[in-house]
């Protein structure tokens, strides 16, 4: 996130006028402490900051914990932002200059333990840390003859299409900038309900009563309604086994960027156990919701139990979560270390609970793939759609695919 423009430093120009004589350096410190803010993610701009300005007229400079709360209340606007701002106040109030030995204030309060530091922590260090100065490439002595990039291809194109297991760390960050942006429109469905509509297509008897008595008994107009419609659920049934652990990792952050678009989303995940991280996946913060979820996930990287995990969805959750025509995307490979064991049976009963089950499996990427491995033979036939999903491509054509009518579902023998 880029820092502010130049016209807040003059903005805050005229607020450090109200701050105090003699005070001079604090507006300037306070612009500088917002734009450490924004380079860690938080949304302040020149609204945030004269109201911070403000504040501080009301407060005894000299308490820290009076300036501490004032800022916060008028500069944060969100619970899971808390954190963020507290790491920030920690590390900038100590040193307004802290930003040029941010590795020693880093080790304040982020790496102060062996174990991995806290997101807040760790987006601290990166947001104090001054960006490298890019070197000044040297003037060519004498002009270079044109290039022909017809049949070139540009780095977001190849990006696309590669495989997430072949990514480097930085063509991961960048794939999951983009999952960020996709969006979701999940076909809308009519449900029960109705809603009020003058140009509605049903008559809606109750309503012109009503009104007629208002009006002493005579029908002067007809009261229409029409029916709503809405997206279906969607449930995410994930396998996070060591074959998959690398695409469970991007996956998960489709699942996040999906669950805060939209609403009706419930997300499991699966290994030697099926844990239902719906509620950690709705942190806004990507970061701290993933930090959640490594809390309550113990099974991460280890064996897969597809069946078990299935049959105790069906048993546990399918009720609750399956209603009103849910749409199911079940994310494994279909290697399960128990074989076929209950596979068939617990995928056909799932198939039965929802309205469209789409497998998408890693595998697919592999231009000869057969299905061989016993889970796979097993699970194949229950589904509704066998699909890729190993690039930003094949999660491109699943949102287009979701997007979309349903197809007629075939019958199983």
């Amino acid at each position: 996130m880029s820092d502010m423009p130049d016209h807040l430093g003059q903005a805050m120009q005229l607020a450090s006028a109200g701050i105090g004589a003699g005070r001079g350096a604090l507006a300037g410190n306070l612009l500088a402490f917002g734009r450490l803010l924004r380079r860690a993610g938080l949304p302040v701009g020149p609204a945030e900051l004269l109201a911070a300005a403000e504040a501080l007229q009301l407060v005894e400079i000299g308490d820290r914990r009076q300036v501490h709360a004032a800022l916060r209340g008028v500069m944060v606007h969100r619970r899971d932002q808390f954190e963020v701002f507290d790491q920030a106040f920690l590390l900038f109030w100590r040193d307004p200059e802290a930003g040029r030995n941010a590795a020693a204030m880093a080790m304040i309060d982020g790496f102060k333990e062996r174990d991995k530091p806290p997101p807040a922590s760790r987006r601290m260090a990166e947001a104090m840390t001054p960006p490298p100065q890019q070197p000044t490439p040297p003037q060519p002595p004498e002009e270079r003859p044109p290039v022909e990039v017809a049949m070139t291809v540009s780095e977001r194109e190849r990006l696309q299409g590669m495989d997430f297991e072949a990514m480097s760390a930085a063509e991961i960050a960048a794939a999951k900038q983009e999952i960020r942006r996709l969006v979701l429109p999940l076909d809308e469905r009519p449900t029960r309900r109705f809603r009020p509509d003058r140009g509605g297509p049903v008559t809606d008897l109750r309503a012109t009563l009503r009104e007629s008595l208002r009006m002493g008994g005579e029908v002067l107009s007809l009261e229409r309604r029409r029916r709503v419609v809405r997206p279906p659920p969607l449930v995410a049934l994930c396998d996070i086994s060591g074959s998959m652990s690398r695409y469970a990792q991007i996956l998960l952050h489709f699942l996040h960027a999906v669950t805060n678009d939209r609403d009706r989303v419930s997300s499991f995940l699966f290994g030697t156990r099926l844990t239902n991280v719906t509620r950690q996946l709705k942190s806004r913060d990507a970061e701290v919701a993933f930090e959640m979820i490594s809390h309550v996930v113990p099974d991460w990287s280890g064996g897969t139990r597809i069946g078990e995990s299935i049959e105790l969805f069906n048993r546990l959750w399918a009720r609750r979560v399956l209603g009103q025509g849910a749409v199911v995307l079940l994310i494994t490979d279909g290697l399960d270390r128990e074989g076929a064991k209950g596979l068939a049976e617990a995928t056909d009963r799932l198939r039965h609970s929802c309205r469209r089950l789409i497998w998408l499996n890693p595998l697919l990427r592999w231009e000869g793939f057969q299905p061989r491995s016993q889970g796979i033979r097993a699970m194949l036939p229950h589904v509704d759609e066998f699909r890729p999903v190993h690039n930003l491509q094949s999660l491109r054509a699943l949102v287009a695919t979701l997007s979309g009518p349903q197809p007629v579902r075939r019958l199983v023998a």
